[in-house]
């Protein structure tokens, strides 16, 4: 039988796109997808700044306290709970996202993913995406910025958290020997727990309508395809996320030319770039009409 955070989880990556995908990027980051037939999935922990997962801990912590202030009969395995979370989300299993959005010009995400002058937003139809995630045994998840959606979420996490300790912590015990058990419990439900928050995000984002891809969880490090690269403060890593399907062109279905200075050459050169790599957006190319501002 399916564990109640199983189902949890499947239902939260039930949804489907309608609308065109859009991924955000450089000059450069353009440049690469088309020579690499393939889009950087990042380690969700260096996503924006680390704060991706931090979220989701800091929802735990505050049902837990709740639950805890409220008189809860076991506040030790709640305080567990939010020890072990915390733990597992700086070294943890690895799991692995990249991001699209449901509107493709947007001036905070030119700002947040494009160097000025440089930007552009890739369209793909959300079933091209959907089969290159279903090649890949990767998963596609709308992201959740509501908070009272978000609390009740975790309200259902720690739920299925005390459901599932109270079926193998039975009979009497020392408190090393529940601890254990405790451990091994959370350990059941990790991988569901990270593609929980892989999609709950800040309630300030909401402006994105983000959708995100999410890999298979990664528990062997030294034998997965990790790459790295720089980030704003660290070396961020990542794996390749397949957007080439078969031999044909890449299937942009539209593309956004970003604020620039120079938009009437910018654009007859990123048009020459895609012909020549055999890339004809259906809906063509457009720009943003976002008036320039220099940084």
């Amino acid at each position: 039988m399916m564990k109640e955070i199983e189902i949890l989880n499947k239902a939260l990556y039930a949804d489907i796109p309608q609308g065109v995908l859009y991924h955000y990027t450089t000059f450069a980051g353009l440049l690469g997808i088309v020579k690499s037939r393939a889009l950087w999935a990042s380690d969700i922990r260096y996503m924006n700044d680390s704060a991706e997962l931090r979220h989701t801990a800091d929802l735990i912590n505050m049902e837990v306290r709740e639950r805890i202030d409220g008189g809860h009969p076991n506040p030790h395995l709640l305080t567990q709970f939010v020890d072990w979370v915390s733990h597992r989300i700086t070294s943890g299993h690895m799991l692995f996202g990249a991001s699209f959005r449901s509107q493709g010009n947007l001036l905070s995400q030119w700002r947040g993913y494009s160097t000025p002058g440089k930007g552009v937003s890739l369209g793909f139809r959300p079933e091209y995406i959907l089969q290159c995630a279903e090649k890949q045994h990767f998963m596609v998840g709308r992201c959740i910025y509501e908070p009272a959606k978000q609390r009740q979420l975790i309200r259902q996490v720690v739920d299925a958290v005390e459901t599932l300790a109270s079926r193998l912590v039975v009979g009497e015990r020392t408190a090393a020997e529940r601890t254990v058990l405790y451990h091994e419990t959370f350990a059941k439900m990790e991988t569901d727990l990270l593609r929980i928050a892989a999609i709950l995000k800040h309630p300030s984002f909401h402006e994105e309508k983000e959708w995100r891809i999410v890999s298979p969880i990664i528990a062997n490090n030294a034998e997965a395809p990790i790459l790295f690269r720089e980030g704003h403060a660290m070396l961020v890593p990542y794996i390749e996320f397949d957007i080439g399907l078969g031999a044909a062109p890449l299937a942009m279905d539209h593309l956004f030319l970003g604020p620039t200075a120079n938009s009437n050459i910018s654009m007859n050169s990123l048009k020459m770039f895609l012909e020549k790599n055999g890339i004809i957006p259906k809906r063509g190319i457009d720009y943003c009409q976002i008036p320039f501002r220099q940084r």
